[in-house]
């Protein structure tokens, strides 16, 4: 009896074991890993937020490029406001996701952004996709600063 226990409670176990990885994706990252981007109060003088996104419907359509400007919100970016308000409200807003964290294969489509400039006083060089689980929990949690994506044609 209690090897049919065994038997029943593993698979479960393993299931349990394996979602608990897909927790959080925002996992500490080491410094030299890149940049931290952690939402602080900057003293005047400091490095404006200065920020250029470009946005492409796939890795081979033209890019539709934005800038934008934060604390006051500004630049092109038809919504700087929105998108402001979303990298201040992420925790982590371009840290890469970890080397060794495990995705869910869920593709959510063929869009690529890369966002270059200053967060925070940061340096900033990112690329956002959306092919797994990972990087697009990455992507939706400051998806205002992506605006509307252009379509394939």
């Amino acid at each position: 009896m209690r090897y049919r226990t065994l038997i029943l409670a593993a698979p479960g176990l393993a299931t349990v074991l394996s979602l608990a990885a897909c927790g959080d994706e925002h996992a500490k990252t080491l410094p030299a890993e890149g940049p931290s981007g952690t939402a602080t109060v900057r003293p005047s003088g400091s490095p404006a937020d200065d920020l250029t996104i470009r946005i492409r419907a796939s890795a081979q359509a033209p890019a539709k490029t934005y800038t934008l400007t934060c604390d006051p919100a500004g630049g092109d970016h038809p919504k700087a406001a929105d998108a402001c308000a979303a990298l201040t409200k992420a925790k982590d807003p371009f840290a890469p996701v970890p080397k060794d964290r495990m995705c869910t294969d869920i593709y959510g489509g063929p869009e690529v952004a890369t966002v270059k400039g200053t967060w925070q006083g940061k340096p900033v060089d990112t690329t956002f996709k959306r092919n797994d689980g990972c990087q697009l929990h990455r992507w939706t949690a400051i998806a205002p600063v992506f605006g509307a994506v252009p379509k394939v044609r």
